[in-house]
């Protein structure tokens, strides 16, 4: 019996590590102070990934875009197994930006957030970012 994907072409490059062609990274990147993005020219929707060709939403032209650092929680949880390098329990939220698009980050305590608590996005960890909570 031939390997999984033996033969046939599938949806994913093997990588530079691989052999394959390098591969974007499509997280979004934390600098000074702001998540950098891009938006759409036509629809003005925001995209955590500089990368993208395109518009997901009408393939109209993206431009570069600098979101707030501060934003809501949407949903969140605290994981309780080894992913890759990080070791339990750590916490991730989907993070709505005051003015751009939703972002998963890990939290920089392992803490479960009620929807609609404000954090703010502080640092970058090994190309994920990083929110804590915003005290008021």
């Amino acid at each position: 019996m031939a390997g999984l994907g033996e033969g046939r072409p599938t949806k994913r490059r093997a990588g530079a590590d691989a052999g394959g062609l390098a591969v974007a990274d499509p997280r979004p990147v934390f600098d000074g102070g702001a998540v950098l993005g891009a938006r759409c020219t036509t629809c003005r929707y925001p995209v955590p990934q500089r990368q993208l060709p395109w518009c997901p939403v009408c393939y109209g032209e993206l431009v570069p875009e600098r979101f707030a650092a501060t934003g809501s929680v949407w949903s969140s949880t605290v994981v309780a197994i080894p992913v890759g390098t990080r070791r339990p329990p750590f916490g991730l939220a989907y993070v709505d930006l005051d003015d751009g698009p939703r972002v998963l980050a890990h939290l920089a305590d392992a803490y479960v957030l009620a929807p609609g608590s404000r954090v703010r996005i502080v640092d970058s960890d090994e190309g994920d970012l990083v929110a804590a909570r915003e005290v008021r």
